[in-house]
């Protein structure tokens, strides 16, 4: 399996005084697979999964992609790789709730230089694909929870980004939409991309190809 992202020897600590939640911390992650990160509260999962989208800098230690060390760029590197190569989906969706729908849906594609056209035709399949059956133009605000997830997955799919990172993307939500979510990051993986997830679900966990307890 050829190795996509990698994290050699991670530390992390919020603070000089306090104990790092991560410490020499190192693994692979293949393409075509999904990889389900595990644990109880408070052990770093979700600080991991910002470490690896480079949304985080370590203390100590790189995150490589594609044979690459990237960690260590400068900000403006980094921003343009996480638009080029990641995708996210957060716990609580983390909509702009000052833009339409479609908008939230479409900003990663824009920034990658799609048209406004093909980003919008793909962002309505997406939306179509999973079910969410409101207005393009309406706001978060005015969706359910389910759908605002759901939303939030078409926004991290719509590049079709070679690394997916997701922090507990069914917790707040009914096991249909759950099914639903779960279905599309194994699909995704499928297509020879890199799905990793933080899951407190027994359910989720089974789904992955392989489980990191931490």
């Amino acid at each position: 399996m050829e190795a996509v992202l990698q994290a050699r020897g991670l530390t992390f600590g919020y603070g000089h005084d306090a104990p790092p939640i991560l410490e020499s911390w190192s693994a692979t992650f293949g393409g075509g697979a999904m990889t389900a990160l595990t644990g109880s509260s408070g052990r770093g999962k979700s600080t991991l999964l910002y470490l690896l989208g480079l949304m985080l800098q370590p203390t100590a230690g790189e995150v490589v992609l594609d044979g690459t060390a990237v960690s260590g760029l400068k900000d403006a590197t980094k921003a343009r790789l996480r638009a080029e190569r990641f995708g996210f989906v957060f716990q609580d969706a983390a909509l702009d709730s000052s833009r339409s729908v479609i908008d939230n849906v479409t900003e990663t594609a824009l920034y990658r230089g799609a048209s406004r056209r093909d980003a919008i035709a793909r962002g309505r399949d997406l939306l179509d694909r999973f079910g969410v059956d409101v207005p393009a133009a309406r706001r978060p605000g005015q969706v359910s929870g389910g759908q605002a997830q759901r939303i939030a997955l078409c926004r991290a799919l719509v590049s079709s980004p070679r690394v997916l990172l997701a922090d507990e993307p069914t917790g707040n939500l009914d096991p249909a939409t759950s099914d639903v979510v779960v279905r599309a990051l194994r699909d995704h993986a499928a297509t020879g991309a890199t799905v990793i997830v933080v899951t407190h679900s027994p359910d989720v966990a089974a789904a992955c190809d392989e489980e990191i307890g931490l």
